[in-house]
Order: C-alpha cells, then structure tokens, then sequence
C-alpha cells in the first residue's frame, strides 16, 4: 500500500477557519510523568556518585562498557585524525560550513558583543563590560543520527565570544564514532569531547565530575530525556532554550516552482512525526499544485513514512486572501524556520516580526541555513519566536554594569538616591549617599 500525505487544506474565508487552525498549530509541551521521574532519578546518581554513575548509565542506556571516564574521552589527536580522513569533498564542505559559520559571528560580536562606556556632563563614567563564559558544554545528538552540523553551530559562536574551554558531549551508542562529527569538533575548535550522552551527560556538565568539568551553560538539542534534564539543572547552569519539533511556515505568492515548495515543506517533515510544515498562499491553484508535487515526489524519499506521517498530523496548505494577510498569520505563528518565497520578499520582509530564521527569495531554501550559509541553525520553536533568538555569540557571554561616579556627580545623585531610598524606607541606602554630599577629595 502506496504512502499518502494529505496536509490539512483550509481557507482563511471558512468559518470554522479560526477553530481548525489553533487546532493544528496546538502541539503540548508536557511531558512524560515517567521520563521526568528517571530524568530526577538520574541527575540526582550523577550529582552524588559522579564517574561512577555516568559510567554505569552510559553502560545501560548506549551499552559502552569503560572503566573510566578517561577512557570515554576523545583526545585532539584523534579529533584531527578524523578530519584528516575524510573524503576531500566532505573535509572541503565541512571547513567552508565552519568558516562561513564563523564570519557570521565575527560580524555578529562586533555588532553587538563589545563593551562600551561614556561620561556624562559631571564627569561620572557608565556602561557595560562584556566578557565571555569561562566555561561550556554542547550537547551533540547522537544515536540514529550525526550532527556535524550542530557542533559548528554550538561551538563556534562560543569559540568566537572568547569561552575559554568548550566541552563537548555525543552519545556513541556501542562505541561507534562518527567521523564528521569528530571532525567538526576539530574544525570548530572543541576543547575536551567525552562519548557520553542522555541525562547522565547533562547532569556531568552542569554538576561536574571526577573527570568532567562543571560548565557555566549547556547548549544544544537532545531527546525528551536530555530536554528534560536541562530544564531540571537551569539555575545551577545557563541553559539555551528547551527546544521543540522542528517547524518551517512558508509563504508563498506563486512565482515559485511548486516542487521547490513541496521539498522544502519536507525537509523538515523529515525530521520526525511531530515537524511541522505548513505552507500559506492567496492562491488556491498553486496550493493545488504544491499537493501534486507532494504527491510526485514523497515516494521517492527515503524517509517518506516520517514525512508522511508529520504532514498528515501536522501540516497544512493554507489559503489566504492576500499576502498582507499570510504575513499576519505568520506573525501568530512565529515559525522556527520561515520562507518568503516571493518574487519580490523584500516587500514582505517588514511586515514579518516573529520568525527564529527568515530565508528570503526562492533561491533560499532553509535546508542551506540549517548547514552552511552563516547564520544559527538553533533557533526557538512552538512559538517562542515571540520572545526568543537564535543562538549567537551573545549567548556565550555576560555583561556587567560600569558605574564610576565623580565627586560633583555624587553630590546630584546622591540627593536624588537620598529621597528615593527615604521614600522605600531603607534609611541605610541613604546615609551611604548622603555620606558623600559633602565629602571631601579621598
């Protein structure tokens, strides 16, 4: 029996429009009663046995037997060596990835990571001074797949925000190492890298061990089990975001090949049941057309199932009444990934204000920012657009206020911190303000 994958049509003009959409956008972020239970159970060994425990977990759960964590550390000599062996064609690919990577993050320091400060009139000196984490550690999926893609992106901005150590963790399970993920962490300049993964590996990084470190933040995206111990140990370290199923919005105004749509809707289908893929469109014999093309095109996928299943339950082809009208419905979504593919995107651009990534023109498949084109594939999902970014360099550092006030400047806020630390009663505030109205020069 042939695969079918029919994504939910609708019109903004039905009736029961509002009611059908909120429906397919809904995804719960709850989570597992018995995954949160062992998560706990797992961060609270690993707190209190340490090595000990990690080893026994990572025994259990990715069946790699070791005597010591030392032995689950991949040292540089063996990270380089996996660069040096690969294909010419991969080494290339990866090692512009990374440098195109890096640039975007160069300009984004520059932009907006360097400390400032000025004077004001009485002489007194204020601003910022920032400067990087001392310490962190990036989470690499492993298991049914390898993600060389994301220790580029998670090490990178921190080796550019000046983080002095990156400890890098990926799961192998039964020991087997892929090689471009190793590479990657040579390429992106990964400090100590250690074969565990789960919540033992979350719980080492932010808790530390015998043999790991403990880390100021833990980045990068994992399983339920890894979600969950991140949000568990968020307080004792920074953490990035609690991530959700990957999702693309894609806006369409139907200048562009319906088959480029129709795989770009898949591309994040792909990833597992729960993407989402929707496309918007003030044409309905273009959305017709993008459906044919999904229908051409799923049985040559080797993932087909996955991405049957994900625009079944999740996805949706969505007629609008104009491209005014889709930007607004985009802005309710505030998509991860979100495609302009417009003639003229530029016009549209403006009115977009929620999106983790927005890709503009038909040239610009999301599938080039997830690998090599510069920008952060770590983006906020389930709507945390609203209020949330990428990952970038500013993620990997912290900023301190800089307060130098002069003598006469101290004489105008004083008075003004006087009455307002009178006013809430902290007599203590005030005295030490008032202490130095009439001070004289040290």
């Amino acid at each position: 029996m042939s695969l079918t994958a029919r994504p939910l049509r609708l019109s903004t003009r039905q009736p029961d429009f509002e009611a059908r959409f909120s429906q397919r956008l809904h995804w719960s972020q709850d989570t597992d009663a018995s995954i949160e239970s062992r998560v706990a159970d797992i961060l609270s060994a690993v707190r209190q046995r340490g090595d000990e425990a990690v080893l026994e977990y990572t025994a259990r759960f990715d069946g790699l037997q070791a005597e010591s964590l030392k032995q689950l550390e991949l040292d540089q000599a063996e990270l380089q060596a996996a660069l040096d062996g690969l294909a010419v064609e991969q080494r290339q690919a990866l090692q512009a990835a990374a440098q195109r990577v890096r640039s975007y993050h160069e300009a984004q320091k520059r932009a907006c990571g360097e400390s400032w400060s000025y004077r004001d009139a009485e002489g007194t000196l204020l601003g910022q001074k920032v400067t990087p984490l001392d310490r962190v550690g990036i989470y690499v999926p492993g298991g049914k797949a390898a993600y060389p893609s994301s220790v580029l992106m998670n090490a990178i901005p921190a080796h550019v925000a000046g983080v002095a150590e990156i400890i890098m963790v990926v799961p192998t399970p039964k020991g087997e190492k892929n090689p471009l993920v190793l590479a990657a962490a040579c390429v992106a300049g990964v400090s100590r890298a250690f074969t565990i993964g789960g919540a033992q590996a979350v719980a080492a990084l932010a808790f530390g061990t015998e043999t790991i470190p403990a880390v100021d933040k833990i980045t990068g995206p994992g399983n339920a089990y890894v979600a969950s111990a991140k949000r568990r140990v968020f307080g004792q370290v920074g953490i990035d975001m609690i991530a959700g199923p990957s999702e693309i919005l894609v806006l369409a105004d139907g200048t562009t090949p319906p088959e480029w749509v129709a795989m770009d809707l898949f591309s994040q289908a792909e990833h597992d049941e729960l993407a989402q893929s929707i496309l918007l469109c003030p044409d309905a014999n273009y959305l017709d057309a993008v459906q044919l093309e999904i229908d051409r095109l799923l049985p040559q996928m080797p993932r087909s199932a996955i991405i049957a299943k994900s625009l079944n339950d999740r996805g949706a082809l969505i007629q609008t009444q104009d491209m005014q009208e889709a930007c607004a419905l985009s802005n309710r979504i505030a998509p991860e990934h979100l495609e302009v593919c417009s003639r003229d995107p530029q016009r549209w651009e403006p009115m977009l204000k929620h999106a983790g990534a927005i890709f503009l023109g038909a040239w610009t498949s999301e599938s080039l920012g997830d690998y090599c084109a510069g920008p952060n594939h770590v983006l906020p999902t389930s709507g945390t657009a609203r209020f949330s970014s990428p990952l970038g360099v500013y993620d990997f550092q912290k900023r301190s206020s800089l307060i130098e006030v002069s003598e006469q400047g101290a004489q105008s806020l004083g008075r003004i911190a006087s009455v307002l630390a009178h006013g809430e009663g902290l007599q203590a505030h005030a005295r030490a303000a008032e202490m130095r109205l009439k001070a004289g020069k040290p």
